[in-house]
């Protein structure tokens, strides 16, 4: 199975060789619970979220990856922030791709649909907010999760 790996300040790390913009989505249902994806590629728990592809309004991506990973159809709402720190590289093992980080992280509501797993979610569910923490996620996720939790924003890194 083809695996993401993700290097942080890791001298390491292979040398980047594409950057794609991609957006995550913290979807929350009415009682406060965050959307959230274990993901299939790095045993990870994650929010949905992809590539934008070329053609594609980063609204529409986000409402895509959202449906395409999760099942749950949401409606954007606002900007949590914009993560490019060119020290975390992200190696795909299916083609050698070593991507720079560039994610746009933007909150939606839910507005139709069921939770269903995906080729690239093994589970999804519904999590309460103050359970969000004690899952195993890798550090750009957390961070910017705990950016949205935090409020404020948009966050720029």
């Amino acid at each position: 199975m083809a695996r993401r790996i993700d290097f942080h300040d890791d001298p390491d790390a292979p040398a980047a060789n594409s950057m794609v913009p991609s957006v995550n989505v913290v979807v929350v249902n009415d009682a406060g619970d965050l959307l959230m994806i274990h993901r299939t590629d790095n045993d990870n728990w994650a929010v949905p979220g992809g590539a934008i592809d070329l053609g594609e309004s980063l609204t529409d991506a986000a409402v895509r990856e959202t449906r395409e990973e999760t099942g749950i159809d949401c409606e954007i709402t606002g900007l949590v922030g914009i993560y490019t720190d060119p020290r975390h590289v992200i190696y795909y093992t299916s083609d050698g791709e070593a991507r720079q980080e560039f994610s746009i992280m933007l909150t939606a509501r839910p507005v139709g649909g069921q939770p269903t797993t995906s080729t690239e979610s093994r589970e999804v569910r519904w999590v309460p907010r103050d359970l969000v923490e004690a899952l195993r996620m890798d550090r750009s996720m957390r961070l910017r999760i705990g950016h949205y939790l935090a409020g404020g924003g948009p966050h720029l890194r």
